[in-house]
């Protein structure tokens, strides 16, 4: 247990050791978290105001914008203000809380698109079942089953990662506490715990996406079978945002944790990393909400009660 804790804090190196390009990461970051906040937030505000929203694929959603919005903040605003202050400690047990809520997170989010998956199948291929198939029991049950899963997830991640030894270097080659580069870290053998962490994240990862591919499967199979070109088009819009959000998801998640340590390129993980922990939480609102014409409507709504609303209060 000693050998365990001989270090107390890590550095942090960050994206960059260039001081002139520090303002500019920070204002960028800003910007993006900026993004992140207003549309998720404003996701969540219009799905709890608009009563056209209050079906399962929007339940769904509100939870999602919530996790992206909680993955964010876990990271971005540590980032921005190493970049401020040009503080880049962190300490043991802190480094260990962010990965264990970062883990948790993306944990949620896995099981998220494959419940998302799965209530577009029941939307396409069994409409008339729908209100029964997917009933308010069935998307607690999911959402529920989503965080216990995140959460089982996270303990399995930070407990492998921070059981090992770290006995001289401190300096992660990183922006966050991730698992590759604090297992790199580590001075004792790190082969089986890596084994653990590839094994538990391939089977995550795994089984959303066979369940994912199995239900576009059923959910191709269904439109291509529509006779009528409306058809086609609202079945294919209706899973056309959660597939681009499925693609970007899982293609930065295998590249990162899918690999031991050994095969890592720090840099090269800094722009994926940047990408899935920054990017896609500011991205999905807008890939969820681009051509939506419910969700554009609830918000031209809120809109028009907010403006007819000030003028009366003035």
């Amino acid at each position: 247990m000693g050998n365990r804790t001989e270090v107390t804090e890590f550095l942090l190196l960050g994206l960059t050791d260039d001081p002139h390009l520090r303002v500019p990461l920070f204002m960028t970051f800003l910007l993006i978290y900026t993004l992140t906040v207003v549309g998720n937030l404003g996701m969540i505000l219009l799905i709890l105001l608009d009563p056209r929203l209050h079906t399962p694929m929007y339940f769904l959603l509100g939870n999602l914008s919530l996790v992206d919005f909680c993955s964010s903040s876990v990271v971005t605003p540590t980032v921005m203000a190493g970049l401020l202050t040009g503080n880049k400690v962190i300490s043991y047990n802190a480094c260990a809380a962010q990965m264990f809520l970062f883990a948790t997170l993306i944990g949620v989010e896995n099981y998220l698109l494959a419940s998302m998956a799965y209530d577009r199948y029941a939307a396409v291929c069994k409409p008339l079942h729908y209100t029964t198939t997917m009933r308010t029991s069935v998307c607690a049950g999911l959402v529920l089953g989503c965080y216990v899963s995140g959460l089982l997830n996270a303990c399995i991640h930070t407990g492998e990662t921070f059981s090992l030894s770290f006995c001289d270097c401190n300096m992660i080659h990183h922006f966050f506490c991730d698992i590759p580069p604090v297992m790199a870290l580590s001075c004792s053998d790190k082969q089986a715990n890596e084994l653990v962490v590839v094994c538990v994240v391939s089977f995550h990862i795994f089984f959303a996406v066979v369940f994912i591919s199995t239900s576009y499967i059923f959910i191709f199979g269904t439109i291509l079978r529509m006779h009528s070109a409306a058809g086609h088009r609202k079945a294919l819009s209706t899973c056309a945002s959660h597939f681009t959000a499925v693609s970007i998801f899982y293609g930065t998640t295998i590249f990162m944790y899918l690999q031991p340590t050994s095969s890592h390129s720090m840099d090269t993980d800094k722009i994926a990393s940047v990408f899935y922990t920054m990017v896609i939480p500011m991205l999905n609102p807008m890939v969820y909400s681009l051509r939506n014409k419910e969700v554009n409507s609830a918000f031209l709504k809120v809109r028009s009660a907010f403006l007819s609303w000030r003028p009366n209060k003035v």
